[in-house]
C-alpha cells in the first residue's frame, strides 16, 4: 500500500488520518510534535479554571486505538519533496502523498514576551491561569486582551477566543465579588473587531461592553508591548497588569524555503481539492493554507476538519482512479459559539445571510457539550466514559 505522511495532530490532520484509515487503502502515519490533540476552543476555560488543563487534551494513544494509524512522536525540521522526504529532529520519514497540517507561525511584534496567548502553546493556559490566579488573590488589577491582524491575509485573524476570554474573565470576578476592583480593556487595530461575524456583530459586542464595563481601544495599530503596557502607533498606552494578546497567523517558519508555492503571508497556495500547487502528490490543509473564498472567510476548527476530510477524499481518488473529487469551500461559513461564561452567542454566516442569537445560560452548556462530543468522536464513546 502507498504511505500518507500527515504532518500535524490538529483538528485538520486528525480527521484527515481518521478518514485515509477507515478506507482501508492506503497506510497512513501522523506525525505531531506533541502526544495530544489539544481542544483550542475550550481551553478559554482552563485559565478560569472552569476546565483542568487535563480535561482540554485528548491522547493521541486513544485516538490512534480507537482507529489504528500509526503515530510519531517528532518535530518537523525539513520537507523534500523533490525526494519526497521528511526530515524530523530524530529520523527521516519518506511518503507517496504528504498532507501538511502542522498549523502557522505568528505575526512578530516588539516585546511579544510582554503577553501571553490563549492561542499560543497549550501550556499557556495555564501560564494565564497563575496571572490570573495572582490578581484575583490581590483583589483588584487592569486587564488588557485584544488580537491583531495580518494585513496580507485577512483569514489569518482569530478574534473569538479573545472575546471569550474577556468575557469569562469578567464573569469569573463578578462571582467572586470584586469584579468593580478591576479595569477590563478590550483593544484591537481594526476599527470593527468583529466584523468577520456579520453585520449585526459589532452592535451585539458594543452592548455587552458596556453591559459588563468593558473599555474599548479599537483603530489604533499596535507597534508593541512593554512590561505593564500596550504601545500604539499614536504614542499613546495602554496600562496593564495582564496583557492576554492573539497575534495574526503568518507563514510557518519550516516552510519558508521555497519548497512549496506560499502566498503573500506565507501560507501555502493549495487549489479548491486542497491539493498544493504545482504538486500533484502534496496536500495542504487548516491554518497553514492559503483560504480562498468571500474577505470574511475564517480558519476555525470546522473548517480545518473539513479540509481533512477533503484531502482524504481526494487522495483516495487520485490513488483508485475512481470516484470524483470534492471541493474545500463550496459553501463557505462561519460557525461560532461564543461563550461568556455564564451564556454565550451563536453566530452564523454563510454566502446568504449572518445572524447572531444570544443565548443566555444554555448557550454556554452547549459549548461545553460539544468539548464532550470532540472527544466521544475522536475516542470512542466506551473508551471515553470509562475515564471519567
Amino acid at each position: 500500500m502507498k504511505k500518507v505522511l500527515i504532518l500535524g495532530g490538529g483538528f485538520a490532520g486528525i480527521q484527515t488520518a481518521i478518514q485515509l484509515q477507515k478506507s482501508g487503502k492506503v497506510k497512513v502515519t501522523l506525525v505531531s510534535d506533541r502526544d495530544f490533540l489539544y481542544l483550542y476552543p475550550i481551553s478559554i476555560w482552563v485559565p478560569v479554571r472552569t476546565k483542568d488543563f487535563s480535561d482540554v487534551k485528548v491522547p493521541l494513544e486513544k485516538i490512534q486505538k480507537k482507529h489504528g494509524f500509526n503515530v510519531i512522536i517528532d518535530a518537523v525540521k525539513e520537507i523534500q519533496p523533490e525526494n519526497r522526504k521528511v526530515v524530523c529532529e530524530n529520523q527521516m520519514l519518506d511518503y507517496d502523498y504528504l498532507v501538511l497540517a502542522f498549523g502557522a507561525g505568528k505575526m512578530p511584534h516588539k516585546g511579544i514576551e510582554n503577553t501571553l496567548s490563549i492561542c499560543g502553546k497549550p501550556e499557556v493556559s495555564l501560564a494565564i491561569r497563575e496571572k490570573i490566579d495572582a490578581l484575583v488573590a490581590r483583589g483588584n488589577g487592569k486587564i488588557a486582551i485584544g488580537f491583531g491582524g495580518n494585513p496580507k491575509d485577512k483569514s489569518a485573524v482569530r478574534g473569538g477566543p479573545a472575546f471569550e476570554m474577556m468575557f469569562n474573565i469578567h464573569n469569573l470576578l463578578k462571582k467572586k465579588k470584586i469584579r468593580q476592583n478591576f479595569e477590563l480593556t478590550f483593544f484591537a487595530p481594526m476599527d470593527e473587531p468583529g466584523a468577520k461575524m456579520g453585520k449585526g456583530a459589532l452592535p451585539m459586542l458594543n452592548r455587552m461592553f458596556g453591559k459588563y464595563n468593558i473599555a474599548q481601544r479599537f483603530g489604533k495599530k499596535i507597534t508593541g508591548f512593554e512590561p505593564g503596557a500596550v504601545v500604539f502607533e499614536d504614542t499613546t498606552t495602554l496600562e496593564s497588569d495582564l496583557t492576554l494578546y492573539i497575534p495574526a497567523s503568518a507563514g510557518h517558519p519550516v516552510l519558508q524555503n521555497g519548497a512549496f508555492p506560499l502566498n503573500e503571508a506565507g501560507f501555502v497556495q493549495i487549489d479548491t481539492h486542497c491539493q498544493v500547487r504545482g504538486h500533484e502528490n502534496v496536500y495542504a490543509i487548516g491554518d497553514i493554507a492559503a483560504l480562498e473564498g468571500p474577505e470574511w472567510v475564517a480558519k476555525q476548527g470546522h473548517v480545518a476538519e473539513q479540509m481533512g476530510r477533503t484531502a482524504a477524499h481526494n487522495i483516495l481518488v487520485a490513488e483508485t482512479g475512481s470516484g470524483k473529487k470534492i471541493h474545500y469551500h463550496e459553501n463557505p461559513n462561519i460557525i461560532c459559539v461564543m461563550d461568556t461564561g455564564d451564556g454565550a452567542a451563536f453566530v452564523f454566516r454563510s454566502l446568504k445571510r449572518s445572524f447572531i442569537i444570544p443565548m443566555p445560560f444554555l448557550g454556554h452548556w452547549m459549548k461545553r457539550g460539544w468539548g464532550t462530543y470532540a472527544k466521544v468522536s475522536k475516542t470512542g464513546i466506551r473508551r471515553h466514559f470509562s475515564n471519567l
